[in-house]
């Protein structure tokens, strides 16, 4: 973990207590509840299932993402519960960025046996 990036730092550390705690095998909805309490108890400012527009040439689409949680107004998270992790989740994690301006994020997965983690930094 980069020392440079606290923010970061704070929310992979409150990923790890979860896994360490629950451990793998639930559904993704009992790993996100239970990062919420903890970024609570730590005092990271978020917000759960923010809605992301999506534009087409300009003009917002009826269809929108819903990002899990952005931490610190500058973090976009996605969590997920799969055995493994295609391409798909790493390129939805960068649309979340796109739509939202945000510069990084984080995609966690709490479906293995070990938390596995990606810290992603979109450059404009």
């Amino acid at each position: 973990m980069d020392e440079r990036d606290p923010q970061t730092r704070a929310i992979i550390g409150a990923a790890m207590e979860v896994h360490t705690a629950l451990g793998h095998g639930f559904l993704e909805s009992v790993y996100h509840e239970a990062l919420a309490l903890e970024l609570t108890r730590l005092t990271v400012p978020f917000q759960r299932e923010v809605v992301l527009p999506i534009y087409y040439k300009g003009a917002p689409l009826a269809t929108s993402f819903r990002a899990d949680l952005i931490c610190f107004g500058e973090v976009v998270m996605e969590l997920k519960a799969l055995a493994t992790l295609s391409g798909t989740e790493e390129s939805q994690l960068l649309n979340y960025l796109k739509a939202t301006g945000l510069k990084r994020g984080l995609l966690f997965n709490f479906g293995s046996k070990r938390l596995r983690f990606k810290r992603m930094v979109r450059e404009f």
